[in-house]
């Protein structure tokens, strides 16, 4: 039995791998075909022939290249502050204990319990009257805001893990609080910032309800929105242009993730030699 376990979880894990790969698959294979074999009736996942015009249509028509720009300029801002602010408050939250947790944690579950749709109307005024309604900024407070409560959330728990014994030890040796921080928390911490990051660049890349609402020029428009513009005046869209740029909004997630996946493994490392 020990014989067939290996390649039984080598089976699974390729499974499993096909079973997340397999629309993306499809969504590259769709973005290469033509307006007829996409709508036709018969179901492939090759090509009959391949359509590259469709990524030039995309790139050239809709101006894809400049609500991708918007979109990683908002994106890298948002989960810069939101990282920036969420680590020194994690910290706090999970380190002191009485009504200063209670009421955060408190804050962070009623954050999440409002529907978007809620708030939007008071948001849209807040920020038209300070001038930030029809803005990247503006949109940028918004997508940290959104995020911060998860990303506190997540980051308290990677702290919380930390234990309070290897920062008594360094104030014992005559480090003052900024050193231990530096020197023994935030080390440890690194792969938490890591994962916090990721999922805050992913959230505000992928954000379509605020930017629809908040945006209204089409210089400021960002990627979900000018995905949604692939339709023509009768409502039909065009699908191999669509899957085009789709292919290519995913592209800097992807280079993101296959960034910070280095540094997530050095800080893993580093968390481990620390600890």
């Amino acid at each position: 039995m020990r014989v067939l376990v290996r390649p039984a979880q080598y089976a699974a894990l390729a499974l499993y791998i096909l079973f997340l790969g397999f629309p993306l698959l499809w969504l590259i294979s769709a973005s290469v075909k033509s307006s007829g074999e996409l709508n036709s009736l018969t179901v492939s996942l090759l090509p009959s022939e391949w359509h590259w015009d469709n990524y030039t249509e995309a790139l050239n028509k809709q101006g894809l290249i400049r609500s991708a720009a918007n979109s990683l300029i908002v994106a890298l801002a948002s989960t810069a502050l939101s990282v920036v602010i969420a680590v020194p408050a994690a910290y706090v939250l999970a380190r002191l204990k009485g009504k200063v947790r209670a009421a955060g944690v408190g804050w962070i579950l009623v954050s999440q319990v409002f529907p978007v749709v809620l708030i939007i109307l008071p948001l849209f005024l807040i920020l038209r009257t300070l001038g930030l309604a029809d803005n990247l900024a503006g949109l940028t407070l918004v997508h940290t805001t959104y995020m911060l409560p998860f990303a506190l959330w997540m980051l308290q728990g990677y702290v919380a893990a930390i234990p309070v014994e290897l920062e008594e030890a360094g104030a014992m040796d005559g480090a003052n609080r900024l050193t231990v921080l530096r020197t023994i928390v935030f080390p440890l911490l690194a792969p938490g910032v890591v994962a916090t990051a990721m999922f805050s660049f992913v959230s505000s890349w992928n954000e379509f309800f605020f930017a629809l609402v908040l945006l209204q020029s089409p210089e400021n428009y960002t990627l979900p929105i000018t995905l949604t513009m692939f339709v023509g005046g009768e409502g039909k869209v065009a699908l191999g242009p669509l899957a085009a740029g789709a292919v290519l909004a995913a592209i800097p997630s992807i280079v993101f993730f296959g960034i910070l996946r280095k540094k997530l493994t050095s800080g893993l490392m580093a968390g481990a030699v620390k600890g």
